[in-house]
């Protein structure tokens, strides 16, 4: 099935309204939709580079739109966004995410895992409905959002503009790879500059 629509994904990319399925693909891919937009990007902005920010806009924005449904799911829609996440195997971490989201730390490592899921390869889908289920604060959940898909959507638009073929095959054998290990420095980062003015306050 996950073949069928890769393929499928890839074949929207040179369909003259590839725009549009982009779009669409992005925010159904933020609540649980299994593939990511990167898919759709990499070739369209190599058969089109003048379009690279054009394409990152729309890829960022509807991707945060979707993920705002998926919050929303979560939050009022209980039993699907449960199904939801037990597809992916995560239910059962619920509720020791809600208890440690109580204390200051807790709030900060699910900021951390925010961006991370939005980042990274990791089923972004699954922290915007976890997101709603356990509550947390809607805005901060958008500002987290934009700065996390946009950072990967630029970087992605960015070098298939810049590198065209070579980066598509650089994603193909460690795109995920890659986006994991800067998403984890960055996290790292982070951490770090919080335990410093953590330590001065």
């Amino acid at each position: 099935m996950f073949n069928d629509l890769y393929k499928k994904c890839l074949d929207l990319a040179g369909h003259k309204s590839s725009k549009y399925y982009l779009a669409i693909v992005s925010f159904i891919e933020s609540s649980f939709f299994p593939i990511p937009p990167d898919v759709m990007i990499v070739p369209m902005v190599i058969s089109k580079k003048n379009d690279f920010l054009k394409i990152f806009f729309i890829t960022t924005i509807f991707s945060v739109m979707g993920g705002i449904l998926g919050y929303f799911i979560g939050a009022f829609f209980f039993e699907f966004g449960s199904h939801i996440m037990n597809f992916y195997g995560y239910e059962d971490k619920l509720a020791n995410i809600k208890e440690n989201l109580i204390s200051s730390d807790g709030f900060y490592a699910w900021l951390g895992i925010l961006f991370l899921a939005g980042f990274t390869p990791l089923p972004y889908k699954v922290f915007t409905i976890a997101s709603g289920l356990i509550g947390f604060n809607l805005l901060i959940f958008i500002f987290i959002s934009f700065i996390s898909r946009g950072l990967r959507f630029f970087i992605v638009s960015y070098l298939s503009y810049k590198f065209g073929d070579l980066f598509n095959r650089f994603m193909d054998k460690h795109g995920s790879k890659w986006f994991t290990v800067v998403g984890m420095l960055i996290v790292i980062i982070g951490i770090l500059i919080y335990l410093n003015l953590k330590s001065h306050v």
